[in-house]
């Protein structure tokens, strides 16, 4: 039988990083001065000067811990910045204070019960930072003698020898702390620092006065300066976890490991009650202090009756953390009851919030904030496209308006240019429609989609016909955007 040699091809494969690019991911924080005062363009939110001086005197007393156990709602229309504001604040609160962000839909699962996921919600937005202090030994070593095994023992021992700027001290070696010191292959004139509590040794770095003996180093090579002081030494550990996490490692028997693999489940009371008691005996002590948090729910209206009820009480307990909100509903229906209610929210629940309103953008507002989209995603846009970009967010929506961005980037792409020209614009909106010509499509296939439905009663014929004559005055979906945008100002006028 005749071998076939097989020759091996080796293609070599060049990875591309992923740059993916949220909706908010231009905004670092609320763009105030140091008096509070809201700049109109700042860390990449423009206009709403109100709101943002709103929440920059909420942002201080929160890091002052003085507004723990209230509720803020954030109420306007659609499309008036309401999320973005909200992630602001968790961008200039910094990474020390917890915010957790949810919708009002994801607490109905069939894994957990409603009160159980606003539970664990609210205590993933209270934190503890844990002070810990461990005893260590560190300085440099100045030499380093390991004995063979010898007799009848097959244990390796040895001595080491550390100094400081200010001492010198001879310390013995067992078998463990040789292992660790060939695994880091520490040398003469590495800094090592050894924890008495948890006997691990850490390789700091090799010290300065030994940086002459290399004519050149590899960029791994790390310098540091020789301890002063005494050898041994006191050093405080901060640890900042969430009560939910806590919560979770005394519930799971795997411990900090369930923490990765997400499904943390139901947690039993008597485990939070545990985890609080210990909790309030490291603040007596001095060894712990609880940050209380931001818990943004966003689209709040989605909750229902009994959601609520739990909040009012929530909002009561000590260590509660702060809780905004955000809806863009006027006068609507408490879900889960028969009653009507403004944003959808309780009257009860509606007492005790501290309203900040968004007001709509102005058209100079809104080209800053496409210019800046633009700027964010790469995208070079001619001023007579952004003219006209700014007019559909103006008559449209400004999230049509963002979206047509990469869409019409791509267009202009394929004509081989670098620039967005209103032809492109014009060649998308052909391509994707928004919500007003989609309504405008449906009102004539209606027939065909088995849409059209018989009232079945006056009410509900009312609401037809006044749907079907908004929906009729509309602008032809297909008109190029020129068209569309001054037909509606001959309308207006």
């Amino acid at each position: 039988m005749v071998e076939i040699p097989v020759k091996k091809t080796e293609t070599d494969i060049t990875a591309i990083p992923l740059e993916r690019i949220a909706a908010h991911s231009h905004i670092r924080g609320l763009g105030l001065d140091d008096t509070l005062e809201a700049k109109h363009k700042s860390e990449g939110l423009v206009g709403q000067e109100r709101a943002r001086k709103a929440l920059g005197v909420v942002m201080n007393m929160i890091k002052q811990g003085k507004i723990a156990g209230r509720a803020i709602l954030l109420a306007g229309q659609p499309g008036t910045g309401k999320t973005a504001l909200a992630h602001a604040l968790s961008q200039s609160l910094g990474p020390d204070t917890p915010f957790t962000s949810i919708t009002g839909s994801e607490v109905f699962s069939l894994e957990m019960n409603k009160t159980e996921a606003l539970t664990q919600a609210l205590r993933r937005s209270i934190g503890v930072k844990i002070h810990e202090a461990s005893e260590i030994i560190e300085g440099e070593i100045v030499s380093k003698t390991i004995d063979p095994p010898s007799g009848d023992s097959v244990q390796r021992t040895g001595k080491i020898v550390l100094k400081t700027q200010d001492m010198e001290a001879e310390y013995d070696l067992g078998p463990r702390m040789i292992e660790q010191l060939n695994r880091l292959k520490a040398e003469e004139g590495d800094v090592i620092s050894y924890d008495l509590a948890t006997q691990h040794i850490t390789k700091l770095g090799r010290s300065f006065t030994k940086a002459q003996e290399y004519d050149a180093a590899g960029p791994q090579m790390k310098y540091v300066n020789t301890p002063d002081g005494e050898l041994r030494t006191k050093r405080e550990t901060v640890h900042t976890l969430t009560l939910h996490e806590i919560d979770v490692v005394n519930s799971r028997n795997q411990g900090f490991l369930a923490l990765f693999a997400g499904d943390t489940g139901e947690i039993k009371q008597e485990v939070r009650d545990s985890v609080d008691n210990q909790v309030s005996q490291w603040q007596d002590s001095k060894k712990a202090e609880v940050i209380p948090g931001v818990l943004f729910i966003d689209e709040v209206h989605m909750l229902d009756i009994e959601c609520f009820s739990f909040l009012n009480r929530a909002m009561e307990n000590d260590t509660a953390p702060i809780i905004i909100m955000a809806s863009n509903r006027g006068i609507s229906k408490i879900r889960g009851t028969d009653e009507y209610s403004p944003h959808g929210i309780p009257f009860d629940m509606v007492q005790r919030l501290t309203i900040i309103p968004t007001e709509p953008y102005s058209e100079k507002d809104l080209r800053e904030i496409l210019d800046m989209r633009c700027t964010e995603e790469d995208v070079q846009m001619s001023d007579q496209a952004l003219n006209l970009l700014t007019k559909i967010a103006l008559r449209r929506s400004l999230r049509y308006a963002m979206q047509l961005i990469a869409t019409s980037s791509l267009v202009a792409t394929r004509r081989n240019s670098d620039e967005v020209e209103p032809q492109d614009i014009n060649k998308v909106l052909k391509l994707f429609i928004d919500k007003t010509m989609s309504q405008d499509y449906l009102a004539q296939q209606a027939k065909q989609f088995g849409y059209e439905t018989a009232a079945t009663n006056d009410d509900d014929a009312d609401v037809k016909e006044d749907t079907h004559s908004y929906i009729n005055s509309n602008a032809n979906p297909q008109a190029p955007a020129e068209e569309v945008v001054e037909e509606e100002e001959e309308e207006e006028e």
